[in-house]
């Protein structure tokens, strides 16, 4: 048996991209609603734009996962 040792490092290095790019999006969501908070607690009002942020974040990150499942149950 051969192993592909390039291909490994490219199916690792795309992971471990993908998997940063995944956590740096969650993390803006949740700063988005924290600066809603905050927002709120000063009394502002506001924060609209932030919750949309936000919920733009939750979402791509939910179609990404999507897209993984997809890619790994296969198309059929």
């Amino acid at each position: 048996m051969k192993i592909d040792w390039a291909a490994l490092g490219s199916v690792f290095g795309v992971s471990l991209a993908v998997t940063v790019g995944l956590v740096a999006l969650f993390t803006l969501g949740i700063a988005g609603l924290s600066r809603r908070e905050r927002a709120v607690a000063q009394g502002s009002g506001g924060g609209t734009l932030a919750v949309t942020g936000a919920y733009v974040c939750f979402a791509a990150c939910a179609a990404a996962v999507a897209y993984g499942i997809y890619l790994i149950v296969g198309k059929g």
